[in-house]
């Protein structure tokens, strides 16, 4: 068979040259005798092997030991162990935690490495509890360590080259992960062997007669026109079958877009954008939306409780007071409340943002009349994934504030968002039940795969919320799932399309 390999790239034809047939190929060997490095190693051998040059022939689990920062410190300065010995014999007796002072060690180092000294029979305790060194020389364990320490600095120590004693050594003082506080990081590898077929040597041959080196010139760079060094070599011939490079142009994740563009939307509309921390209380999430505290959504399955700090240190004036007399007696309200004792304790309580109203509510303190306000929100809520469900979503979330608001300008703001900004061309809107509007109205839009579902919720907040919150003008209110807006908006059937990890989905898929 007749084989040009006048369009071989120089890696593969350096590889070809080096090599023998029946010989061993593997990633090491290149490295030290072609000075190739690992990914250029890995090209040539994919761009080889798909050729039909190479084969592979067999595969090898290697273990290595690479030295850590800690391991380079224990090099120059010498392993607690040693360090230790070495003072007791040029100063004396000492207690332990002397020693730890004076070397500037752990207690903990101290006690180990003492350990292995005294049971060594090199180093005893004595009178007063003080350490001192019974013999002249350090242990071979110590020494072993330095050993092992002097060679792993150099390059990485394979597992195979080492003795029973070294193995022994690096066995205690190597860890896979975490090994910052380990002398030793252990590596595992996976070397694999690859040798020349029939074609392969057809190919080596076949370089060796047309005495292509691989170090024929690619592309002329001004330097070798200012030299003429161009004059003295060869150059590689074009490959007019060569497939051109894929060009993959910089696009924006389309899901990102969609959000941005809702936010700009709503901002054109003079909406005015809120935000805050993904860790609430349980004071916002819920009780300053006039949620009893025994309410079955802020059960545990449904909110995901945080555990450090798992309290805040104090809930803002007055709204703590005023909150808790409304839950309790309803206090200026006009509402009886719910009857209950508020405990302030469980108000300070931190979750994970389970609704992106604990927003709504933080703003209206500071909200002007009239106004309008919108976020768009990430919640976490403890729910079964599927196709119009996740854990954790996004939400926009909006309040509007004005003497003159009413029921017909919150259905006029859920029409644009379920015809609009959702694209849904079959809405309807049922009545809902929230502790914290009245009237409450559910926005249900129909997907035309997934069929009807539910956008969100919205309604008019009740006075033991506004109030409570030193608002006394009606309040607009709504929670829309935003990420469900996306899937009619994008042409999508499954929430997690939204997140996907496939690269070339999100690529395919067009934004705003």
């Amino acid at each position: 068979m007749e084989i040009d390999v006048r369009n071989l790239h120089p890696l593969e034809i350096r590889l070809l040259r080096h090599v023998s047939p029946g010989e061993p190929v593997t990633a090491q060997r290149l490295i030290d005798e072609l000075d190739y490095k690992i990914g250029q190693c890995n090209q040539a051998f994919s761009w080889l092997t798909a050729k039909g040059f190479l084969e592979e022939t067999e595969r090898k689990n290697r273990t290595l030991f690479e030295l850590t920062e800690l391991g380079r410190q224990q090099l120059e300065t010498g392993t607690p162990a040693q360090r230790i010995f070495r003072l007791l014999k040029e100063t004396g007796p000492a207690s332990l935690p002397e020693i730890a002072e004076r070397l500037a060690l752990d207690k903990s180092d101290v006690g180990s490495a003492f350990g292995l000294l005294s049971k060594s029979g090199t180093c005893r305790m004595g009178d007063g509890n003080k350490a001192h060194a019974v013999a002249d020389e350090a242990p071979r364990e110590v020494l072993i360590a330095a050993e092992v320490l002097a060679k792993a600095a150099a390059e990485a120590v394979d597992e195979a080259t080492l003795s029973e004693d070294e193995l022994a050594f690096v066995s205690k003082n190597s860890k896979k992960r975490g090994a910052a506080g380990s002398p030793l990081k252990l590596i595992e590898r996976e070397e694999v062997f690859y040798r020349l077929t029939k074609d392969g040597e057809d190919a080596k041959s076949a370089l060796l007669a047309a005495n292509i080196t691989g170090e024929e010139f690619g592309a002329v760079t001004t330097s070798m026109l200012s030299t003429g060094s161009w004059k003295q070599g060869s150059f590689r011939p074009y490959s007019l079958n060569t497939p051109p490079a894929r060009l993959i142009p910089g696009r924006r994740n389309p899901y990102a877009s969609y959000l941005q563009w809702v936010k700009d939307k709503l901002c054109s509309l003079g909406f005015e954008e809120f935000d805050g921390p993904l860790v609430e209380n349980e004071f916002w999430n819920g009780d300053a939306l006039f949620m009893p505290q025994f309410h079955s959504a802020r059960d545990i399955h449904d909110v995901y409780y945080v555990k450090n700090p798992s309290h805040a240190k104090r809930i803002e004036e007055p709204y703590l007071s005023q909150v808790a007399m409304t839950h309790e007696n309803g206090w200026e309200t006009g509402s009886r409340g719910w009857q209950y004792g508020f405990d302030h304790e469980f108000t300070r309580r931190q979750v994970m943002r389970s609704q992106g109203t604990v927003l709504s509510a933080k703003t209206l303190p500071q909200a002007k009349v009239p106004g309008k306000y919108f976020g768009v929100v990430r919640c976490f809520r403890y729910d079964q994934v599927d196709a119009t469900h996740g854990a954790d979503f996004y939400q926009t979330e909006g309040i509007v504030l004005g003497n003159d608001v009413n029921l017909r300008t919150l259905l006029g703001l859920l029409k644009m968002f379920a015809e609009e900004v959702a694209g849904a061309e079959e809405v309807k809107y049922v009545p809902g039940y929230f502790p914290f509007t009245e009237p409450s109205i559910e926005v249900h839009i129909k997907h035309p795969v997934l069929g009807w579902f539910e956008l969100g919720g919205s309604g008019i907040f009740r006075p033991e919320v506004t109030k409570a919150l030193g608002v006394d003008v009606p309040v607009l209110a709504w929670g829309l799932g935003i990420d469900r807006m996306a899937l009619m908006h994008l042409g999508l059937n499954d929430l997690r399309e939204l997140f996907t990890p496939d690269i070339e989905s999100v690529r395919m898929r067009r934004g705003n």
